[in-house]
């Protein structure tokens, strides 16, 4: 590799670092809060968080990393065009070609980490979090273990602790369960404990009150009882079980059997093949965010003024790339035999990279003097 190169892709490199690192930090945080929200007002601990908030990580740096190929593109151009580096290699012979030989290896070495994430990392997160969050919904007794909070396991179900011992008694309890529409039934009580047996959870209260308010009648009857089971399992929501989406299925598994996939997770064979191309289209379209973010900043050459009319073209370009994209996911889904369409973007975005090369490459004409006059020059 010429020194030309390995400077260029080294600077390259270095700025997509670091537009990825900023990116992923905001799109990660962003929903790192409400996971925090969803996880700790189920009652999850702190270790859930930090567990699913990692296996959120691949799928948000799949999206961040062709805009931080394409910044790192643009940003490398515009300092390279101000520096007026670009017009001294471009004086000792170099072509806009010649010149965006390092930028498409920057762009292919984007893009097999996206064939990394899209193909490995992203679909075995995705489906290790869908299993974790089975559990944890069949997990009754974590949704209602959290003192000092008044819970909603459930429409219709309010449940509150006031202190759970550590011998793992319950202080102070009140439960509410307004999910038929006839009737309100509430209970407290002074302590309980959550009972698992082969029937489900079980709450057993201890020197309490119940009180029952029919909405017919309007009438309220208390009760007070020294000890009082409760089927907590039957008040809550029952639990789906794992379902299998495509999104997390296996790239190999979606090559070889997508006609098991789509029976598997109820979809379409055209949404499985849409799924399996995508993950291939998704790498070529962080290669041509890259090139056009390059080719778009070639065109307009030097200036005093800055570049900022070729930055907004290639957000513009971008912008249309993203718009083809949208345009052929619901054909392609409707009809497997559209499977091709998906490359649409990638291959439009590339091809609007050459056409620029092509336009930037092509010989300036310079403006003609008209000749001097015979008596002027005399004169």
């Amino acid at each position: 590799m010429a020194r030309f190169d390995r400077y260029l892709l080294s600077q390259m490199m270095v700025l997509f670092g670091f537009f990825a690192l900023i990116l992923v930090s905001i799109y990660w945080i962003n929903q790192a809060v409400r996971l925090f929200d969803r996880l700790v007002g189920d009652g999850q601990s702190a270790m859930v968080f930090v567990e699913f908030s990692l296996l959120t990580l691949p799928n948000v740096i799949r999206l961040v990393l062709p805009v931080a190929a394409f910044a790192g593109a643009v940003y490398v151009t515009n300092r390279l065009s101000n520096e007026s580096e670009l017009v001294v290699m471009q004086a000792t012979g170099f072509s806009p070609w010649r010149l965006a030989r390092p930028v498409a290896i920057y762009g292919g070495i984007v893009a097999l980490m996206m064939s990394v994430l899209t193909h490995v990392l992203v679909p075995a997160s995705l489906e290790e979090m869908k299993k974790r969050e089975s559990e944890l919904s069949q997990n009754v007794t974590a949704k209602l273990l959290t003192e000092g909070t008044f819970l909603h396991p459930s429409a219709g179900i309010t449940f509150y602790i006031r202190e759970i011992t550590p011998e793992g008694a319950l202080r102070d309890v009140y439960l509410s369960d307004r999910s038929r529409p006839d009737r309100a039934m509430t209970y407290t009580a002074s302590e309980a404990f959550l009972v698992n047996d082969d029937k489900g959870t079980r709450l057993v209260m201890v020197d309490g009150l119940s009180q029952a308010y029919f909405q017919q009648s309007t009438r309220l009857f208390t009760t007070h009882f020294a000890d009082f089971t409760y089927d907590i399992s039957g008040l809550l929501a029952s639990p789906r079980g794992h379902v299998r989406e495509v999104r997390h299925v296996g790239s190999w598994e979606l090559m070889t059997d997508p006609d098991g996939v789509a029976a598997l997770t109820g979809q379409s064979l055209g949404f499985v093949l849409d799924e399996l191309h995508g993950r291939f289209n998704q790498p070529l379209m962080a290669l041509a965010a890259a090139l056009i973010g390059f080719s778009s900043l070639l065109v307009g050459g030097f200036s005093r003024f800055g570049v900022w009319k070729q930055i907004v073209g290639a957000l513009v370009l971008l912008v249309l790339v993203k718009l083809i994209e949208g345009l052929v996911t619901d054909p392609v889904r409707s009809n497997p035999a559209l499977w091709p369409l998906v490359y649409a973007p990638a291959l439009s975005g590339m091809l609007m990279a050459m056409a620029l090369l092509a336009w930037s490459a092509r010989p300036r004409r310079r403006r003609l003097v008209p000749p001097a006059a015979p008596d002027e020059v005399t004169a």
